[in-house]
């Protein structure tokens, strides 16, 4: 059996950096960070994406087998003792906006031997989003059960996510992996926006707040 490349847990990192240190930042990422990252246990998989629409600009998605992977001890030892590089270019030491979420599956309940052995997306659509704590109920049957099964009769798209933040903010995110980045611009998508389903448009989305720059439209870049 092939390793697992998805698992319970999701680390969603987000930066803006001058753009005077975009190019050195870019290397530091790819040509250091990732194969860092990826040396940890637990660590499944990871690709970086840059905006197409929303922000902040440039994301770093870690799949890992569970959020604990984050706080593991040799996770940590890299936290603690940064490469001289890292100390200058990551993200908290230069990013104009970081965000740093670490999330833990919600949806689907269990992870599809399917999604298991998938690669990482040419393309995310994510929302980052919150709802009144008296709706989060209400919030999480209605997205499951009547919004997400209807993204899947939309040309190029892969599946669809929801995770909790357990670090950071807004609690919730959905992710959409898709074959592109225009797929979050064609007819058929518009169509699900606009669909009218009876406890989502009724309860939920009047009082659903999205994060700033989000929904956001990345396109894999790594």
């Amino acid at each position: 059996m092939d390793r697992a490349k998805k698992g319970r847990g999701l680390l969603m990192v987000y930066v803006d950096v001058p753009v005077e240190l975009e190019d050195e930042f870019n290397r530091w990422y790819d040509e250091e960070h990732i194969p860092e990252r990826l040396a940890i246990p637990g660590v499944l998989d990871a690709a970086r994406y840059v905006a197409a629409r929303g922000g902040p600009k440039y994301l770093a998605c870690y799949e890992i087998e569970s959020a604990e992977t984050w706080r593991s001890d040799a996770w940590q030892y890299h936290l603690n003792n940064p490469t001289e590089w890292s100390q200058r270019m990551s993200p908290g030491v230069i990013g104009t906006t970081y965000i740093r979420n670490l999330y833990r599956l919600l949806y689907p309940a269990e992870v599809p031997a399917e999604t298991a052995s998938a690669g990482m997306a040419p393309a995310l659509l994510v929302g980052r989003m919150e709802t009144p704590a008296e709706l989060e109920d209400a919030f999480n049957a209605a997205y499951d059960a009547e919004r997400l099964p209807l993204y899947y009769n939309i040309p190029g798209y892969i599946r669809g996510r929801r995770w909790t933040a357990v670090m950071g903010e807004p609690k919730y995110t959905t992710v959409h992996e898709c074959a592109g980045p225009e797929v979050a611009d064609s007819p058929e998508w518009q169509a699900v926006r606009d669909a009218v389903t009876p406890v989502w448009n009724a309860q939920v989305q009047p009082q659903m707040r999205f994060a700033d720059g989000s929904p956001g439209v990345y396109r894999r870049i790594l």
